[in-house]
């Protein structure tokens, strides 16, 4: 066996010259080595009947056969497995390969790994234990693993089965790889909202722990140089006292320091009603370190999300028998496969049309309650014709309560539609809202003067808290509009005429004065010069030319009264910016319109009313996390969080939500530099 496996082809060396022939036999077939060592090694003469096998990567030699006797590949792949060959572990080489590592039956699994073949244009690995706990650290991050699974004698088996190489990690060292990986996400992100141009606006949603600590979430949303909307988790400060009036105040500050953001702060949108002692304890470190804009009319914002949900909260409440018997009904059909069944087939002898599907409430997100009900609603026959097929069904609606469960998603459809927009879009919503709001006002207006006091009453309490909302908020929505032109201050004429009737001009009086009033601040009090926004302005300055060749005309002293005039009407000529805007005629109403595409076109037009509808634009209407819209119960920070230090909560949810939207590139750019 030992003289076959000599006799076989060898890489530069031919079939001929080591065929063995006789006269009445035919040549023996010599099959192709497929060691995966020959990738790496050639096997040369160096004497007569001597041959040994050199490394391809470190030229270093080792023995293969003399004479009749091989000394086999073992060694060879233990050069190669093992990673003596430093040439090898460098990366040299353009068809390096990756080796096998040796099975060892103390890792677990009842068989060693069958034979592989790499092919040799396989790219060699090298193994990276630095690497390695990066990656780590960015898989807890982006799926909010525990840390302490490094230490979990699960995952222990799985990696040293899949790296045996690979170092044991402890809760300290991922802890600190996290933070690392935090903070390098930080640096980029610094560095690319250095160059945003305008202003930032900032949302806080409060959430508690089972310690009775509050965790601030502050939420930075800003327009960059290519008007982009950008949405941004920036902190998450632990409040010892989130009762106290100075918890959000606190947090705030800190967020402004830890951004450098003094002086562009636009608006502040909270999650939760902020109570007058905590505002006048806000007031004053927003007049220091910030200009209050329009007299801060548009600094506080409450949450629409907030608003909805609180709605919608009061019309589950008062259908919550009715609810429950449907629920009832619901659970009956899908906790069991053959009631399901059943189910189905009556819908199908009954030809109902709906193409909705049964299911079971969350009872913390009140959408998926409307949806139960809507579904259901629309089974109803089946739901009516059911006990005929199956006598054990005995929880029916009654016809009142189906008309009942009916009138509730009346209610809750334009919460939803309204709600679902927060959900879908990364466009500005601030502008949509403004109709939205305005839609609910009415049809609740509408209500309110039904004969069926059921729909009155219920109609009553929903509009006290749209009402409030509406009245804290109307302004920048209206502004919004006004800074779409599809719109501009039509809409909210024609908004406005239909809510306040005949004390509508007063309102839209408001309106058309704040916007002028707002646009004089920008006129007067610019905002300093990023570096994006000076190249902007230093690449306008393509007229220039050499001061010698101008003439006495261009000098300092031939149009001095001229610079005198222009002092004079430069004023007059920027406000008129606005009024043109709002003379000239509106734009084609079209579904899919890129209002910061407009803007981002026509900002040459309108130099300083471009720079207001990019802050105006970016203020976002809802502080709630996309999925906590529908939330109807406070957001609690997990046990184990709650447990990690406040450095490493904040680096956990900040890094996942940098990497989430979009500094993967910058991330994997930084990797591929450091390793």
């Amino acid at each position: 066996m030992t003289e076959i496996t000599d006799m076989e082809t060898i890489p530069g060396e031919s079939n001929n010259q080591l065929a063995l022939t006789t006269p009445e036999a035919q040549p023996i077939k010599r099959r192709k080595k497929k060691s995966m060592v020959w990738e790496y090694f050639t096997i040369e003469n160096v004497s007569a009947g001597c041959r040994r096998a050199y490394c391809k990567r470190c030229k270093q030699s080792f023995a293969y056969s003399t004479g009749s006797k091989v000394a086999g590949t073992s060694h060879l792949k233990r050069h190669i497995a093992k990673g003596t060959c430093r040439a090898l572990l460098r990366g040299q080489g353009q068809d390096n390969n990756q080796f096998i590592t040796p099975y060892n039956p103390k890792m677990g699994g009842s068989e060693p790994p069958k034979r592989r073949y790499r092919s040799p244009s396989s790219p060699f690995i090298p193994f990276d234990q630095d690497r390695c706990r990066h990656e780590i650290a960015r898989m807890i991050i982006m799926h909010e693993y525990p840390l302490h699974i490094v230490e979990h004698p699960g995952f222990i088996a799985f990696v040293q089965n899949l790296q045996p190489r690979f170092d044991k990690m402890s809760f300290n060292t991922v802890q600190g790889d996290c933070v690392a990986t935090y903070l390098r996400e930080k640096q980029s992100l610094m560095n690319f909202i250095e160059g945003i141009p305008g202003r930032f606006c900032l949302t806080l949603d409060m959430w508690s722990s089972n310690q009775t600590l509050g965790y601030v979430f502050i939420t930075g949303h800003f327009v960059d140089s290519d008007w982009k909307l950008h949405r941004r988790v920036f902190n998450v400060v632990m409040e010892p006292y989130p009762d106290s009036h100075s918890a959000l105040s606190h947090a705030i500050a800190a967020c402004l320091s830890d951004w450098s953001l003094e002086g562009k702060l636009f608006s502040l949108t909270f999650n939760h009603p902020l109570s007058e002692a905590g505002l006048e304890n806000l007031r004053p470190l927003l007049c220091v370190q910030n200009p209050l804009i329009l007299n801060g009319q548009l600094l506080i914002r409450n949450c629409i999300a907030r608003t909805m949900s609180s709605m919608a909260k009061d019309v589950l409440g008062v259908g919550q028998e009715i609810i429950k018997k449907i629920r009832d009904s619901v659970k009956y059909v899908k906790m069991s496969e053959s009631h399901d069944d059943k189910f189905i087939q009556v819908k199908n002898q009954l030809q109902v049309p709906s193409e909705k599907s049964l299911f079971l409430d969350n009872q913390t997100q009140w959408n998926t309650t409307y949806q139960m009900l809507a579904a259901a609603s629309e089974l109803r026959e089946v739901f009516d014709c059911l006990d005929t097929y199956d006598p054990d069904y005995k929880l029916a609606p009654s016809m009142e309560d189906w008309k009942l469960a009916e009138t509730l998603c009346s209610f809750l459809k334009p919460l939803f539609d309204a709600a679902s927009i927060l959900t879908t879009t990364t466009l500005p919503t601030v502008i949509t809202f403004f109709y939205e709001v305005w839609k609910i006002h009415v049809d609740l207006g509408r209500c309110i003067t039904s004969e069926d006091p059921f729909i009155s009453n219920l109609s009553k309490s929903m509009q006290e808290k749209i009402d409030k909302y509406w009245k804290d908020c109307s302004l920048v929505l209206a502004m919004a509009v006004v800074m779409d032109p599809r719109f501009k201050m039509k809409l909210v004429e024609f908004s406005f005429t239909k809510i306040y009737g005949e004390d509508a001009p007063t309102y839209i009086k408001t309106v058309d004065d704040g916007i002028h009033e707002l646009f004089l601040e920008y006129v007067a009090l610019p905002l300093p010069l990023t570096p994006t926004y000076a190249e902007e302005v230093n690449g306008a300055n393509y007229g220039k030319t050499n001061e010698s060749h101008q003439g006495n005309l261009l000098s300092d002293h031939g149009l001095a009264d001229f610079d005198v005039y222009i002092m004079e009407t430069n004023s007059q000529q920027m406000k008129s910016e606005l009024d043109q805007y709002l003379e000239e005629s509106l734009l084609p109403r079209v579904q899919e319109f890129d209002v910061l595409g407009w803007w981002k076109l026509n900002k040459m037009k309108y130099p300083t009313l471009s720079k207001m509808a990019r802050d105006i634009l970016s203020i976002p209407v809802s502080a709630a996390a996309t999925e906590s819209i529908f939330d109807i119960t406070d957001k609690q920070l997990d046990e184990y969080r709650s447990s990690l230090r406040p450095e490493t909560v904040e680096a956990l949810i900040c890094a996942k939500d940098w990497l989430h939207y979009g500094s993967d590139d910058v991330s994997n750019a930084l990797v591929k530099m450091e390793f």
